[in-house]
C-alpha cells in the first residue's frame, strides 16, 4: 500500500510511521500553488499477513 503526502504535514507522517509505513522516495512537485516536497510512503500488506 502506498500513502502520499508532503514533508510538511509532521502528523500525517507520524501516523504513517506509527502503523508501520516507511517513505519510499520524495519528490518536489509544484502542487496546490505551492513548491512542496511530495513523500511516498509504503506498507508491505504480505509482511503483516504472514506475521499473523
Amino acid at each position: 500500500m502506498t500513502l502520499w503526502t508532503t514533508d510538511n504535514l509532521v502528523s500525517a507522517r507520524r501516523i504513517h510511521e506509527h502503523f508501520g509505513f516507511t517513505l519510499a522516495d520524495e519528490e518536489p512537485p509544484h502542487r496546490f500553488g505551492h513548491d512542496l516536497v511530495g513523500q511516498n510512503w509504503t506498507l508491505d500488506l504480505h509482511e503483516g499477513l504472514a506475521e499473523g
